[in-house]
């Protein structure tokens, strides 16, 4: 199959990247020609780990190209893919669809064919009713079909998701799209047995939302449990254990930390809650969850001041994770930037250390040094605080930490270090969802 994806971000370079691997034809167009000429020199826009020698075995191979030329892209293209993206607006929290529609708009001025046009960007229910009239008002004699088909990708994961789905999500109102959509999905049934759901268009476009809001309500209900087992005495972890091996419940997302964010589960619960809102049809749930875990992000930087004895004015701290979750750059949302602004408005000074965030970070993170190593970063500090679960901090020499700081103080907002361990090596340890 020949595949245009419109737009080069997270979902549609690695879409793009995974469809190619698959076999099909695929051509990546986007608007900005930096980033078109750095992808043709196999720089990558972002970090995702195996993505930079997937796109390169497939650029090798002739079956994955980079171009500004939209026009080009689609004119003999099966399916053409919009992955474009769809931040909160300004004001209102609802998706802003403006990149949406420009693309639907571009499209349907150079149609040559009946493609199937697929909203792969996270889009509310309705958007491809819209994309739908916008085509057809600009192109009626071309006969394209408009297919909603979300991405439920994990960022640090992502080509595993996509080439190993739990499922994958179909809305199609029309049984020729339909065909089109299996045979480009045709090879996850080769090996394996990923079930493809083909469903409506407006119900696709919900199960997105949904299963985002489901897992955020999930993390923040195990995060409002780590409260509560601070101050009865209980261990979230084993409470966690123990409720997950429930099969109704789950093990995963019941991990307690310093709150969610990313570029999805902050963005889509809001966007949610608008649609919602515009159907006078309340959710309450949600709309708890995303208060719960803003007013968390911030709290946690508390909880660092008072494991430090209340007044850290002048002294020092370091983070080790700045990313919201570990092998990404991304910022977006993460707990990092509230907790160390709120360190630093106590009078605090920040040296941080990040894996691969630094770059993405030092717009957002004002008056803060960036080190190169996490015992750099720990040398005379006050305290050491873990805030995002990178695999290099998973076994740090507690022992040279000890010795390092100036106070042996751990606070691990991920829970990685047993008490004892820390211990043994003379820290002091305080974590989340445990006693003091």
């Amino acid at each position: 199959m020949r595949i245009a994806m419109i737009g080069t971000g997270y979902v549609g370079l690695v879409s793009g990247a995974c469809f190619s691997d698959f076999g099909h034809e695929v051509i990546c167009v986007d608007k900005d020609a930096r980033k078109i000429d750095l992808l043709e020199q196999n720089v990558m826009p972002i970090y995702e780990p195996g993505l930079a020698e997937l796109v390169a075995g497939n650029v090798k191979a002739g079956r994955l190209s980079f171009t500004t030329n939209l026009a080009e892209a689609v004119k003999d293209a099966d399916a053409i893919f919009i992955a474009v993206g769809t931040p909160s607006r300004r004001g209102d929290g609802h998706a802003d669809l403006s990149y949406v529609f420009a693309a639907a708009r571009e499209i349907a001025e150079n149609l040559t064919r009946n493609s199937v046009i697929v909203t792969k960007s996270t889009v509310p229910v309705g958007t491809g009713d819209e994309v739908s009239r916008i085509i057809s008002e600009i192109a009626p004699d071309k006969g394209a079909m408009v297919v909603s088909n979300p991405e439920f990708l994990r960022e640090g994961a992502a080509i595993e998701d996509f080439k190993r789905p739990d499922r994958v999500v179909v809305g199609s109102e029309d049984e020729t799209a339909t065909e089109v959509m299996r045979q480009i999905y045709r090879p996850l049934s080769l090996n394996q047995n990923a079930p493809v759901l083909f469903v409506g268009r407006r119900t696709s476009e919900l199960i997105k939302y949904a299963a985002n809001a489901f897992l955020a309500v999930k993390i923040t209900f195990i995060n409002e449990i780590a409260d509560l087992c601070e101050k009865v005495g209980a261990d979230v972890q084993q409470v966690a254990r123990g409720i997950g091996m429930d099969n109704r419940i789950g093990p995963k997302f019941l991990h307690a930390g310093p709150g969610y964010g990313g570029s999805c589960f902050p963005k889509d619960t809001l966007a949610l809650l608008k649609t919602a809102d515009d159907n006078d049809t309340p959710l309450r749930i949600v709309e708890s969850t995303v208060q719960v875990n803003d007013s968390r992000k911030r709290a946690m930087g508390r909880k660092v001041i008072r494991a430090m004895g209340g007044d850290i004015r002048g002294k020092s701290v370091a983070i080790l994770g700045l990313t919201f979750k570990p092998n990404t750059d991304d910022m977006r949302d993460a707990p990092s930037i509230a907790i160390i602004q709120a360190l630093q408005d106590a009078g605090a000074s920040i040296r941080a250390y990040d894996p691969e965030g630094v770059e993405q970070a030092r717009p957002l993170l004002k008056d803060v040094t960036f080190s190169e190593s996490p015992y750099a970063a720990a040398e005379k500090a006050d305290a050491l605080v873990i805030v995002t679960e990178w695999d290099e901090f998973r076994a740090l020499d507690l022992d040279r930490m000890s010795e390092i700081l100036a106070t042996p103080l751990l606070v691990d907002l991920r829970n990685i270090y047993p008490p004892a361990e820390a211990e043994r090596a003379g820290l002091r340890l305080v974590g989340i969802g445990k006693a003091a």
